[in-house]
């Protein structure tokens, strides 16, 4: 039946099986998902925004709340009131300050030293002159016109913040008076706080992609923000800030101040008449479900009818085939000795059988790469990264079943020397040669590796020092053997044995046991054999 409707290639069904899909079910479902990923976004955009105004103003409350209180407790220090009252009651000189304005003086521009938040510490008398200040310069102070009022009502005083030009950043000017042990109001202690606290705050802040938070005022002026490239904040408005402070806590979207649109919320901050404003991008914000809405139109377009029937039809002939397919690709990962009969013709049948040689390759790509790993590509032999892995494989054996295993580090004779006058083709085929000649000195249950440049190692199982001194001689003496026609640079090997336990009791301690006596039969002339005991061994005159 299905070669009658044209249907025999895997590819054909495929085609019909996702046309006819899911349209109607598609466009109801992908519909109502955009309605309600939009819905989400949306609460979570409100949610994120509410969370970071709503804290950031609690903080930024809290941190004027803590100034006032600093400022209480300066005000209220000895160092004030007596110096100042010493101050009210004396005759200044004229030619120099008196003791207690020095003194007072000291005291504000060490507080003002600790205290970060503070650009400069002043004491105001009742006429509104300035007493001291921390500053050789005392820079211009706007109190609010009514603060000898609210000084002598025992209340704070807040300014208005603004734009310091010559500071070059935002200030609030703020006051405490200093009340005296009578009662008697001496003046107020006033301080010119700056922004950065309230700056780094807002920075560390995250409403999201292409977002922003701003400290503003009911005007719309900008005190601090969390753009870095904001900088006379007090110049930027943000226009939307009336109708933000008529619906405080509520988002609205909105153009900021460069004209981009976003989603903003305000919650004002009890103590001033300043509110925080988070914003974020409504492009960037809604760009995933955007992009969600748009794939989901593509897909439906491309869908005619359900799947109903024709999932059932295809099932049989397509859903078995590449469920086994879809096991045995499972398994490779764990194991690549896998193979799947070939049961059809068409599609299936050819991706089955590729299948099974895409395996065998890589069982046997795997077994050439395995074979690699560990072994010199030069000589032939293992490698030294395998060496140190038998050896302490063999070690930790040799160390439960309390048996010795030595070691034979070999070293071919002024190979450099040979290297540089015949070349280093020459010099490559001594080292094989050399290999060969290794394989053939030692016993098949013992172990030959190439430990770097003209270095060689052999392991020998269950060998003790007495018994692979013979080894290392045997060798020596097919290297002379077989390298006596080398020509006026004959080629020697030196050799140095060391022995597990005895001369060490992990790989590296009985390596460098053997290279130390390598090194001592090379002392000692070359085309020697030295045990790790410094004990030369003797042997037959070559």
């Amino acid at each position: 039946m299905a070669h009658r409707f044209g249907l025999a290639s895997i590819k054909t069904r495929l085609l019909v099986f996702a046309v006819l899909a899911t349209l109607l079910p598609s466009l109801a479902l992908g519909w109502r998902s955009y309605v309600l990923n939009h819905q989400y976004v949306t609460e979570k955009i409100a949610g994120n925004l509410r969370t970071i105004t709503s804290q950031t103003a609690r903080e930024i409350d809290l941190w004027l709340k803590e100034r006032l209180y600093e400022m209480r407790v300066f005000s209220a220090s000895y160092e004030v009131t007596e110096n100042l009252e010493r101050l009210a009651g004396g005759r200044r000189s004229p030619t120099r300050p008196p003791e207690a304005q020095r003194r007072l003086a000291q005291f504000l521009s060490s507080v003002r030293e600790k205290f970060v938040d503070y650009e400069e510490l002043l004491v105001v008398g009742p006429s509104g002159a300035v007493l001291v200040s921390s500053s050789e310069r005392p820079g211009a102070l706007r109190l609010p016109p009514d603060w000898l009022t609210l000084a002598k009502a025992d209340t704070p005083i807040l300014g208005e913040a603004h734009w310091d030009e010559e500071r070059r950043k935002g200030v609030l000017a703020v006051a405490v008076p200093i009340i005296a042990a009578n009662g008697t109001l001496l003046g107020v202690l006033a301080g010119t706080l700056n922004f950065g606290t309230v700056e780094r705050m807002l920075a560390g802040l995250d409403p999201g992609p292409e977002g922003h938070v701003y400290l503003v005022r009911r005007d719309g002026a900008v005190i601090v923000s969390s753009r870095p490239a904001v900088a006379a904040v007090m110049s930027t408005l943000v226009r939307a800030t009336p109708r933000l402070f008529e619906v405080p806590d509520a988002s609205l979207e909105y153009a900021d101040y460069q004209g981009q649109g976003v989603v903003g919320r305000l919650t004002p901050v009890s103590q001033m008449r300043w509110g925080v404003v988070a914003e974020v991008g409504r492009h960037a914000a809604y760009a995933t479900i955007t992009r969600m809405r748009n794939l989901t139109l593509a897909l439906i377009a491309a869908v005619l009818l359900g799947i109903g029937l024709t999932a059932y039809l295809f099932a049989l002939t397509i859903v078995r085939p590449l469920n086994r397919l879809t096991a045995a690709a499972a398994r490779v990962g764990d194991d690549l000795e896998v193979a799947l009969p070939v049961v059809s013709q068409g599609e299936v049948g050819y991706l089955t059988a590729v299948f099974n040689r895409m395996v065998s390759r890589l069982r046997q790509g795997r077994e050439e790469l395995q074979r690699l790993s560990i072994t010199d590509g030069l000589t032939g032999l293992y490698n030294r990264r395998h060496l140190m892995e038998t050896l302490a494989a063999e070690l930790d054996r040799a160390r439960k079943l309390e048996y010795r295993v030595s070691v034979l580090m070999i070293d071919v004779d002024n190979f450099k020397r040979y290297n540089d006058s015949e070349g280093h083709l020459a010099g490559d085929a001594i080292l094989v040669r050399v290999a060969s000649l290794l394989k053939g000195a030692i016993r098949e249950a013992d172990y030959g590796a190439r430990y770097g440049g003209d270095e060689f190692l052999v392991l020998l199982r269950k060998t003790g020092p007495d018994e692979a001194v013979p080894v290392a001689e045997r060798l020596q003496a097919d290297v002379a053997h077989a390298m006596e026609s080398a020509g006026p640079n004959p080629v020697t090997v030196s050799v140095g044995v060391a022995s597990f336990p005895t001369h060490g009791d992990n790989p590296e301690a009985v390596i460098a046991s053997a290279d130390a006596a390598l090194y001592q039969a090379k002392e000692r002339g070359r085309n020697r054999i030295a045990l790790a005991s410094g004990r030369p061994v003797s042997r037959a005159a070559r």
